[in-house]
């Protein structure tokens, strides 16, 4: 897998098409800020595209070196928001497909007076093989990812043993991949997947068994993260009576 050249890009994708079109308020925090923010990435064919052989200069994206957190998803930017404020001394990269999150994730920066947050309006599982090279992330945090509820389209999650293998290829030896959803079928999944790479190791084997899976008392569950805040996301799922997994991952050194 790592002397693989050839990046991995999802034939399937794990988002579906929304309108680019921000509301006034966002779009007024879009134009003063999205120069500070937002990466400008030359296009393949689609604007969540990244053009082949754009590599991302983080030193110079950051104007400093210092440990990369990446998210994929952040959505509205309330986890990254909250940790990068609390961790000035860290980078933090996010990939996000819909321009309203990214807008908004921005707006929130601001706010927090927090500057050490880059963003790309890319889908990460096509972008993260061009843009970044092997091993240069401490996490990568992957939270509360469209469920794609339905059976038939459980082909379109992007946790699959395929991004396992680009995540692990991110990550430095002993870096962490941060996993958390409240849809029990894909925490199970997600177990799974990082279960069944050969780079991770899940240091959590048997703890907190589910008793509604087929083997009950397999476990396999991290406890929650506590630097993952409460997002409208996790909000509404408690609303709706779900419980929230976390899953974590520890790449493997390289051999």
């Amino acid at each position: 897998m790592e002397n693989e050249k050839t990046p991995f890009i999802a034939r399937v994708k794990s988002f579906t098409r929304r309108g680019r079109e921000l509301n006034p308020g966002i779009q007024r925090t879009w134009d003063q800020y999205a120069d500070q923010y937002v990466i400008d990435v030359p296009r393949a064919e689609g604007y969540t595209t990244v053009a082949d052989g754009f590599r991302l200069d983080l030193e110079a994206t950051f104007g400093r070196i210092a440990p990369l957190v990446v998210e994929i998803g952040p959505g509205n930017g309330e986890q990254i928001v909250a940790y990068a404020k609390e961790h000035p001394e860290m980078n933090f990269l996010a990939f996000e497909v819909y321009r309203q999150g990214i807008g908004k994730t921005i707006a929130r920066a601001v706010a927090a007076g927090v500057t050490n947050i880059r963003l790309v309006e890319a889908d990460a599982a096509q972008a993260l093989p061009i843009m970044l090279a092997d091993g240069v992330a401490t996490e990568v945090w992957v939270f509360f990812p469209d469920p794609w509820r339905k059976s038939k389209h459980h082909k379109r999650r992007l946790v699959n043993p395929k991004f396992a293998e680009e995540v692990a290829r991110l990550l430095k030896d002993g870096g962490t991949w941060r996993l958390a959803t409240d849809w029990q079928n894909y925490a199970w999944q997600m177990r799974d997947v990082v279960e069944g790479c050969a780079f991770f190791k899940n240091p959590h084997l048997g703890e907190r068994p589910d008793p509604e899976e087929e083997d009950a008392t397999r476990g396999g569950y991290a406890p929650r993260f506590e630097g993952r805040v409460k997002t409208h996301f996790e909000n509404r799922g408690d609303r709706q009576g779900r419980d929230s997994y976390d899953i974590v991952g520890v790449r493997l050194p390289r051999v």
